[in-house]
């Protein structure tokens, strides 16, 4: 369930095209699948490599944990998409906020304000499948609640989900072509439905890496 109780019912603003979302599905557009691997192509650097449907390189993140509190999300040519920065509330709580581009080169990044927010739910709980992993907010404001996550990172079997509780996008284990074979969860599938950006699919992922890995 997406929204469990009442203190948790929240306005959602979703970051994709909700123009003709239900024609998009019902006429039978593909979901695009993409293949990320936790490695960075780079020699001797940590990071994210991910595959289009294609067989190209559609994003990857290079020098993971050169600064973990900075994380830039990048296009397969090396452009900066979003930076993806982790703070401490209260000096207890942990959130990210996700900036365009790479806040990291300017000076007056404190001045930008954040497109998204993100915050672990910090439950004890957290027992059953279908568990809230996160919460994505639009800019600052807990008001506007965009997505919830939910499922297991960890065994990389989680769902986007939107306020109908609909699914936008997936994280699934890597089926193997050859029986017996296995890509343990360095590699695994994120399947986005129509309609939704790929790009924030992405930063989802580096997201719930920052908060379970």
């Amino acid at each position: 369930m997406l929204f469990s109780s009442k203190s948790k019912s929240r306005t959602v603003h979703h970051y994709h095209d909700e123009r003709d979302k239900d024609n998009k599905e019902d006429s039978g557009e593909a979901s695009t699948s993409l293949t990320v691997w936790t490695k960075s192509l780079l020699y001797s650097c940590s990071g994210f490599t991910v595959i289009g449907s294609d067989g190209g390189l559609a994003y990857r993140v290079d020098n993971y944990t050169c600064r973990p509190d900075h994380t830039v999300l990048m296009d397969g040519s090396g452009n900066p998409i979003f930076t993806i920065c982790r703070r401490k509330k209260l000096g207890v709580l942990d959130y990210w906020l996700v900036y365009e581009g790479d806040v990291c080169k300017h000076s007056n990044n404190e001045l930008q304000k954040p497109v998204f927010y993100a915050r672990k739910n910090m439950s004890i709980r957290q027992t059953k499948v279908d568990d809230v992993l996160a919460y994505i907010y639009c800019g600052m404001s807990e008001n506007r609640c965009m997505y919830a996550v939910e499922g297991s990172f960890r065994h990389r079997s989680c769902k986007i989900l939107g306020e109908s509780g609909r699914a936008v996008a997936e994280i699934k284990k890597k089926e193997a072509m050859s029986k017996g074979a296995s890509f343990g969860l360095e590699v695994f599938d994120l399947v986005i439905k129509p309609g939704f950006h790929c790009r924030f699919a992405m930063a989802i992922v580096l997201l719930l890496d920052q908060m379970y890995s």
